[in-house]
């Protein structure tokens, strides 16, 4: 289970400078790949809901700032206007990087909670998980391809207040852990996110009837002790429903999660067997 230390993990230094060395090859690689990414915003709606979500902005995670969760939503504030009214065109792809642009202070952007080797840590920007979470969820319940997500390493928080199973969200960094998202089909779907008091919100929509829906579940969760550490594992599972009969035409196997936990679980919790992802 366990894995051998990468050498950027053992001093700064090297992180960093594997971090520019990442930054570098997406840049060129979006330069040279041909990759049609979305850029076009609309104000009008596309007419047809795929999928409605929305999460809490301010959630008390173990014993971190509460300050830093004000922080976020201002973040999120910031990012949330370049993504709604995109439209995703046929053969286009969506970016959330793209879209957003760098998160650094001369834009605005603040302190928030960021989860980056291992570790909770404070940094400029941090916080657009959040956002991510929130299209990545709304892009599992589509026929929209997820071309790039990238797993949180480790578990840091319970489940005080998560509404979605764990294992759901999306890690992004700037620019190179991103959350990309393709639409192969002949029709054009939206995204729009919004924020209020409580909530940020956001609707996946599409520019004509789609004959299908789709259901998330899952399945085979646990705790489980290995080599002194607590993992925590499960499998998300998608179903296909055709929207008229109600009928399940297919079900996959999305992903298979297992992450360290960073919280105290109860003993009554923790199963016997191990898991491999």
């Amino acid at each position: 289970m366990r894995l051998k230390r990468r050498l950027s993990e053992i001093h700064p230094v090297f992180f960093h400078t594997r971090v520019t060395q990442l930054k570098m090859m997406r840049h060129l690689s979006d330069l040279f790949g041909g990759v049609n990414f979305a850029r076009h915003q609309d104000d009008t709606p596309l007419p047809v809901t795929i999928k409605k979500h929305q999460s809490l902005l301010r959630r008390r995670l173990g014993d971190s700032d509460p300050k830093l969760q004000d922080n976020k939503v201002v973040n999120l504030s910031i990012a949330a206007p370049t993504i709604h009214g995109l439209h995703i065109r046929p053969g286009e792809t969506f970016s959330l990087w793209k879209c957003v642009g760098p998160p650094v202070a001369r834009r605005g952007y603040v302190e928030g909670l960021q989860l980056s080797r291992g570790e909770v840590r404070r940094g400029v920007g941090g916080g657009l998980c959040q956002l991510a979470n929130l299209f990545y969820w709304m892009a599992l319940h589509s026929p929209l391809e997820v071309t790039e997500r990238h797993h949180h390493s480790f578990d840091p928080f319970p489940d005080e207040q998560r509404v979605l199973p764990f294992g759901s969200g999306a890690g992004v960094f700037y620019n190179y852990g991103d959350l990309r998202l393709h639409n192969p089909h002949d029709t054009t779907f939206g995204l729009e996110v919004w924020l209020t008091d409580q909530h940020i919100k956001g609707r996946l929509s599409c520019a004509k009837e789609w004959p299908h829906s789709y259901k998330v579940e899952e399945r085979e969760h646990r705790f489980f002790r290995e080599n002194d550490r607590i993992y925590r594992a499960n499998e998300l599972w998608r179903r296909t429903i055709d929207r008229r009969t109600g009928e399940t035409l297919s079900q996959e196997l999305l992903m298979k999660n297992c992450a360290e936990v960073k919280y105290a679980v109860a003993d009554a919790l923790l199963t016997e067997e191990s898991a491999e992802p």
